[in-house]
């Protein structure tokens, strides 16, 4: 007997009805220079264009408007380093409810002021030191809050795929589909939709150096967790996958590549220099593995640019000379 799959392409195109409308549908940028650079065909999927500046909207917004009106009500809880948190924060003022998000002490202030700008309830807490589940989880039911979690959750997951739906639905193809992977949600959702609609198709997940539990998971067969990541890419500073996106990640996934924080310092960089587009660190990822040739392709090539939130300064600091 075939056990079913806990998020299916089904669960993807479902998410693509309930946010139409209201998530954007980002733009797909190609340009001539980058394929030059690569040697490939390359088709950028824009989520630094999606609302709140990232991909996490699609997902927190899929799940937040599967809740019933009394849970709506009493409120949502989230735990982030920034994305997930004005996603969820943005996801409960669009649906009328409010929420309380728990984020680390050293979160960009971009992102913790986008977060309480949209109206949440900001919570710190020190990444190095406390367990942001357990927080998170003890905070929503003293409040009575239901927690939406950044990556371990089927609608989540299924509303990050749709990212790649959209980009496969609009690129005809493609031979391989670059995602970055922190705690595995996008590169899970991502690889659902694609294998669904075409099984040959190669997905490569990218991680910070710092940051290779996905990797060494994979490698092992088995969950693998490591020191708190000090990387400039806070969005992928996971320290073990969660156990519902490995688990669609080691049946679907073809291989993750590591790219370190001067080969994300690079990518950012030449996208705002070439390409004219700002990329925050975690979402630069798949670009750097595409520049440095961690990922090679000589057809056509799609990569989820996750996230464009970081601020000038911060920006000027990580790019500057």
């Amino acid at each position: 007997m075939t056990k079913t799959p806990p998020v299916t392409l089904d669960d993807v195109r479902d998410a693509a009805e309930r946010i139409k409308g209201v998530a954007h549908r980002t733009p797909v940028l190609r340009s001539r220079t980058l394929d030059e650079l690569v040697g490939a065909e390359v088709f950028l999927k824009c989520e630094n264009l999606q609302r709140v500046g990232a991909f996490k909207f699609r997902g927190a917004y899929n799940a937040a408007s599967r809740l019933s009106p009394r849970q709506l009500a009493a409120g949502i809880a989230a735990y982030s380093s920034g994305n997930h948190a004005q996603a969820v924060a943005l996801a409960a003022r669009e649906l009328g409810s409010t929420a309380v998000i728990l984020m680390p002490q050293d979160t960009p202030r971009s992102k913790r002021e986008a977060t309480a700008g949209y109206g949440a309830e900001v919570l710190t807490y020190d990444r190095y030191t406390g367990d942001r589940v357990a927080l998170g989880e003890a905070m929503a039911a003293e409040r009575g809050l239901t927690l939406i979690p950044p990556y371990e959750h089927p609608d989540v997951i299924a509303g990050q795929g749709t990212a790649a739906l959209e980009l496969i639905e609009e690129v005809d193809g493609l031979d391989t589909l670059v995602v970055p992977v922190g705690g595995g949600g996008l590169l899970a959702g991502a690889s659902t939709a694609a294998k669904g609609l075409n099984a040959g198709i190669r997905v490569i997940g990218v991680e910070p150096e710092a940051g290779d539990d996905t990797k060494r998971s994979l490698a092992a067969g088995r969950r693998v967790t490591v020191p708190v990541p000090r990387t400039i890419a806070d969005g992928q500073a996971a320290e073990t996958p969660g156990e519902l996106t490995f688990s669609i990640n080691e049946r679907l996934v073809d291989g993750i590549v590591l790219v370190s924080d001067d080969e994300i310092r690079d990518a950012m960089r030449m996208a705002f220099e070439r390409l004219k587009t700002v990329i925050e660190p975690s979402g630069a990822t798949g670009l750097a593995a595409l520049l440095t040739g961690r990922v090679r392709s000589p057809g056509r090539v799609g990569v989820i640019i996750s996230g464009g939130n970081i601020d000038a300064r911060r920006f000027a600091e990580l790019c500057g000379d």
